[in-house]
């Protein structure tokens, strides 16, 4: 009997010893956890490599966001060349936040039920064009014509349906109606403009300088369209699922942006520079310095994201077919960039 309870007593004793070397290591694991919690977090941005994305440029170009999010924040950019695409990353888990148009952010709310993203920042107004053969000179003589667009549905063509439609010329996804619209890559929008394949094109910059270097002209300056002349055509959007978790990385995001914007509209040599190296880096071949800064008046770097022009762009669309009504309700939070703003001594952005 002794030597049963002496088992016993050996048995409890080992399991004793198992139990506080097994509490012992989750208790390292979890302190080992908390340290991966609180070390490091990568921040996946994306942008476009062009003009209208100057703020994302610059700021990458000129390690203004890798000073904003300090040492805790490792940034890794990734570039893009259509909205769709860039969406696609942030649903798939692969961005965390990007530099876009206002058109994929409504189809990104849209599609995510309002769950998925949310716009913290503006970044650029204006910066787009109707480019025409020089023998045009009214809206009428549209009629019949080809026009492009660098995408159906994408902002341009959404704008330059909507306007024709107000003109009173008809048009039809499939390219039909008065005036026929022929969506195609803006680069390709060059090459078909100088064969005659193509009478004009509805474009951001630098393809509006472009098309007019190639001998167009402008018939319709977008920003003569709106209140004030502005209107989004970049806004800055983040994952709400990062938003959620890591609130004080999209502060110094937004801390970026700002920064960023303030070097573009007190530097603007220096911007251009940088955005010509910068495009040079990721394509082999630097934009046309020339060609920036004949763009450069046509854009405003702003923090505001103008949400009116966006939910007017979603009425414009709504009105010519291509999409059905959104309840954009949530899709703003700029406190942040409000905070920021405030801090600094700088006018705050109106909430929508």
């Amino acid at each position: 009997m002794r030597g049963l309870t002496l088992r016993r007593l050996v048995t409890l004793a080992t399991l004793a010893a198992v139990g506080a070397a097994t509490l012992g290591t989750a208790a390292c694991g979890e302190d080992s956890d908390a340290g991966a919690a609180s070390g490091p977090v990568t921040l996946r941005l994306g942008y476009f490599p062009n003009i209208t994305h100057a703020p994302a440029v610059v700021g990458v170009e000129k390690g203004i966001f890798a000073e904003k999010l300090g040492s805790d924040v490792e940034l890794d950019t990734k570039t893009f060349n259509a909205g769709p695409a860039a969406i696609e990353a942030v649903f798939s888990g692969a961005l965390d936040a990007t530099y876009i148009g206002p058109n994929p952010t409504v189809n990104a709310f849209s599609k995510s039920k309002g769950e998925a993203v949310r716009v913290v920042s503006g970044a650029a107004s204006g910066g787009v064009a109707l480019v025409v053969k020089p023998g045009i000179t009214s809206v009428e003589q549209l009629r019949g014509k080809k026009i492009a667009t660098p995408q159906l549905g994408n902002t341009q063509d959404v704008a330059l349906r909507f306007w024709l439609k107000e003109k009173g010329l008809e048009t039809t996804k499939e390219g039909g109606g008065d005036v026929k619209i022929v969506p195609q890559e803006n680069a390709q929008t060059i090459e078909t403009f100088g064969s005659g394949a193509i009478d004009g094109a509805w474009v951001p910059e630098p393809f509006v300088s472009r098309l007019v270097n190639a001998g167009g002209k402008v018939l319709v300056d977008e920003r003569d369209l709106w209140p004030d002349k502005k209107f989004v055509i970049t806004n800055l959007l983040v994952s709400t699922k990062f938003l959620k978790a890591h609130p004080d990385v999209v502060k110094k995001l937004v801390e970026g942006q700002v920064a960023a914007n303030e070097f573009v509209n007190t530097k603007p040599d220096e911007a251009q520079q940088a955005i010509s190296d910068h495009i040079g880096k990721i394509t082999g071949k630097p934009l046309d310095l020339k060609l920036i800064k004949q763009a450069w008046p046509t854009l405003e770097f702003t923090n505001d994201p103008i949400p009116s022009s966006l939910k007017a762009g979603l009425d414009h669309a709504v009105a010519v077919g291509l999409t059905q009504p959104v309840d954009l309700n949530g899709l703003y939070d700029l406190n942040y960039l409000n905070e920021v703003l405030k801090a600094q001594g700088k006018a705050e952005v109106s909430q929508p």
